[in-house]
């Protein structure tokens, strides 16, 4: 029954928490930005940064969107496909309130925490279903799977983030994080081991790469938390960057230098504030690695519009 019951409502789509995707012309989803009365689309200024709680950074204009401390916000992600806000497809609304800010010259990095969500990829019914197959534990309830799969309606691309210190070296992929040209902001999960370095040492490179090496970079997902291993051990080369000297995989599009201006503790996870001092580009990008969550592929599915999962 219970795979009967599956085979009806996702037929033989395979069920996971987020789903793995490049994207080969434009990004389908928007976001906005609400205050009151007034709309901003964010969609390319907008970062995820902390999951507990649930944290975006907003990369502002003070002329064209002063901020109000005291104001309730909301994040409307949306599909690209009408013309206007209004006939765009809401996918997830978010309800948030102001949580800290950066401050540079006339633009602001805002820190909204959210409050609550409400998510539109798919029916009442399946949405329930999915969590409750799926999903259910005692530690992720249903208001955390909301709050992510809104949070993940927009892709979040994957990158490389390098750091070295001596004989001390950390190679590890990161999606909480955001570029805004000249300054970097990233949220790091305390557990991470080699957070304190950074923050003591002040440096941390960045770099793009290829969805090819998925494979490699989800490897490379447990030097979060335990020592890497040797460089001479790496499934791939390294080159060493321009300024730092930091050991960085040799096929990477791009790469940036950041020195590290500040740090805030947002909860599970440290946002840090950086400049960007080198940046050097190695090759044409073909192709990078984003998460999307799996309602948002599942709603893709049903429109018959998806990103190439990898």
């Amino acid at each position: 029954m219970k795979n009967l019951i599956r085979k009806i409502f996702f037929g033989d789509t395979v069920i996971r928490e987020y789903s793995t995707v490049t994207i080969d012309g434009e990004i389908k989803e928007k976001v906005y930005l609400q205050r009151g009365e007034n709309y901003v689309d964010i969609s390319q200024q907008q970062f995820l940064l902390c999951l507990e709680p649930v944290v975006f950074g907003i990369w502002l204009d003070l002329k064209k969107f002063p901020i109000d401390e005291d104001a309730n916000y909301k994040m409307h992600f949306k599909t690209a496909a009408g013309v206007t806000f209004a006939k765009e497809k809401t996918l997830a609304i978010i309800n948030l309130d102001f949580f800290d800010k950066i401050e540079i010259d006339e633009k602001v990095l805002l820190l909204l925490k959210l409050i609550n969500t409400k998510i539109f990829h798919a029916n009442w019914l399946k949405i329930h279903l999915l969590y409750d197959r799926y999903y259910k534990k005692p530690e992720f309830s249903f208001d955390k799977l909301k709050s992510f799969a809104a949070a993940y309606s927009f892709p979040r691309k994957v990158r490389i983030i390098s750091f070295k210190e001596d004989n001390y070296f950390n190679i590890f992929p990161m999606d909480l994080l955001g570029d805004l040209n000249e300054n970097y902001v990233f949220g790091l999960r305390h557990t991470n081991i080699t957070l304190s370095k950074i923050i003591d040492a002040k440096k941390i490179v960045v770099s793009e790469v290829s969805c090819e090496y998925k494979d490699v970079i989800y490897e490379l997902g447990k030097h979060h938390g335990s020592a890497p291993p040797t460089l001479d051990s790496l499934p791939f080369k390294t080159i060493q960057s321009e300024k730092f000297g930091f050991n960085i995989p040799d096929k990477v599009f791009s790469y940036k230098e950041i020195e590290i201006l500040k740090t805030i503790n947002l909860g599970s996870h440290m946002l840090m504030w950086g400049r960007v001092i080198n940046e050097k580009k190695l090759r044409e990008c073909n192709g990078n690695l984003f998460h999307i969550h799996f309602l948002l592929d599942l709603y893709h599915r049903k429109v018959g519009d998806t990103y190439r999962l990898v």
